[in-house]
Formats: structure tokens, sequence, C-alpha cells
């Protein structure tokens, strides 16, 4: 029988492995009585690495070193890496190991510490497999929050686009008012604003931002945040208005843009006449 490479009756009382720490047989037998930093790694199912981390942090003792200094590993020493092997993976911080060793009046708050966080970690992946469920079910969620399955088909590309940047500056109940606006049934006149083409000419964009207006103010008064986005915000005014801005620039076209501020000049016409 081979035992780690020697042949039986082997007489070597001292090998050096790879990372030049000592491992002693006994003569004639070839039985490991003292581990390598390798071989005690193994052992513990860690890497040298980690090892020489725990002895640099003091939570495991340097071995003794024989007379050629190459160290010299028992089963102690494998005792105690298991055990801090096994404080690391129930997620204990190493500055932490030995409050919780010693169980000192710490040691509670440290455990249900680690307790919320796998509580958090734990709802944050259900979560998140929620949301790949509905991707999976629908591709056309995949830039969009869950909540707005039902719309993610139904959406253009530029109000796709808009609203996922809305949902960087908007508020959660915002948030939660817009898929409702967006919800309605989308009006022949709205649908036609999405369709316009850049060049789209001088009488057809009055004749759109006319027949908009009206619907933008039954949207503005059955959601009063349309009005005001940074009553709505979660950032301030000047970062609110840059996203709202550079939005509509990017994905809206020269021709939308036009109606989009006629219908405003429209709306604050009927404003300052009380209408």
């Amino acid at each position: 029988m081979v035992l780690n490479g020697s042949p039986p009756g082997d007489n070597l009382a001292d090998r050096q492995d790879a990372d030049g720490d000592e491992e002693r047989s006994t003569p004639g037998k070839g039985l490991p009585v003292a581990w390598s930093t390798s071989q005690l790694a193994e052992l513990a199912g860690t890497t040298l690495k980690t090892v020489r981390h725990y002895h640099r942090v003091g939570l495991l003792d340097e071995p003794e070193r024989a007379a050629n200094g190459y160290k010299r590993y028992g089963v102690k020493h494998l005792v105690r890496l298991l055990r801090i092997r096994r404080l690391v993976d129930l997620g204990v911080p190493l500055a932490d190991i030995p409050s919780v060793e010693t169980a000192d009046e710490r040691v509670e708050q440290i455990l249900r510490a680690l307790d919320t966080e796998l509580a958090a970690s734990i709802e944050r992946q259900q979560r998140i497999r929620r949301e790949l469920a509905a991707i999976l079910d629908n591709r056309a969620l995949i830039d969009l929050p869950a909540d707005f399955k039902a719309l993610a088909d139904d959406l253009p590309e530029a109000q796709r686009s808009l609203l996922l940047a809305y949902s960087s500056i908007l508020t959660p109940s915002a948030m939660s008012a817009l898929q409702e606006q967006l919800s309605a049934p989308r009006s022949d006149v709205a649908a036609q604003f999405e369709a316009l083409p850049a060049d789209a000419p001088e009488d057809l964009r009055r004749q759109l931002a006319q027949r908009l207006a009206p619907e933008v103010r039954k949207q503005q008064k059955n959601h009063p945040f349309l009005r005001d986005l940074e009553a709505s915000s979660r950032r301030g005014g000047a970062i609110t208005q840059s996203v709202v801005v550079q939005a509509l620039v990017e994905f809206y076209n020269e021709a939308q843009l036009d109606i989009l501020q006629r219908v405003h000049a429209l709306l604050s016409e009927d404003d300052a006449a009380g209408t």
C-alpha cells in the first residue's frame, strides 16, 4: 500500500511540501505525525492563503517548528481551524470570533445581527426570484419594475425608457400612480403622438397639440403629481429637472417635443384665464 506517495518502509523522517513546511513521518510506517500548512488547509477544506491570514490576525496560533525550521501542525491546530471555519460559514466576522468563542456579553448581539442580515438577504433573494420569474414569463419586463408587468407589452419604446428613467427619481407612491395612469387605454391621439415622425408638418403638430391638451389636463386632474414631478421626487429639484428634461429630449423627436411645448402653452393659457 502506498501512503502519500511513499513506499512501505520509507524511513525519511522529514519531507518538504510545495509550501516549504514540514511533513514528519513515523519511520518505517510513512504515517504523518505532523502536517504541513498545505495538508492542514486541505484537511480543513480551506486554502494556504486563508490559514496564513488567520495566523496574521491572531486567530490561529503559529505551530512549533522542527529543528530544520519547518512548521509542525497537529490535531489541535486542525480542530481550531475547523472551529474558525464553522463560525465564518455562519457569517461571523473574523473580528467577532473571539467574543463569540468566549461567550461574552456581545455574543447575543452579534448573533442576532447576523440573523437580521440573513433575513434581509433571504427576502432580497426571494424578491429577485419573483422578478426573474416575471421576466421569464415576459421578456419585455427585463428593463421595467416587476409591478409594471401588465404594461410591458403595450408601452411604446419611448415611454418604457421614460418610465425607467423616472424610476430613479420618483417616490414609490408616484410610480404607482404613474402605473395607474399608464394602465388606462391609450387614446387615438396619444397613439398618433407616439408614432409622429420628426418631420411632421406644422398644421399636424398644431392639431395634435390642441387635441392632446384636454387629455393631458384630465390626466393631471386624476394624477396631480404629474403637474409637479419635483414634489413627488426622492431627489433634489435640480437633479429631478435634469432627469426629466434630458429624458424627454433623448426619447422624443423634434416634432413630439414641439407638441409637448405647445400643450404646455395651451394649459398655461387656460390656467391664466381661469378655465
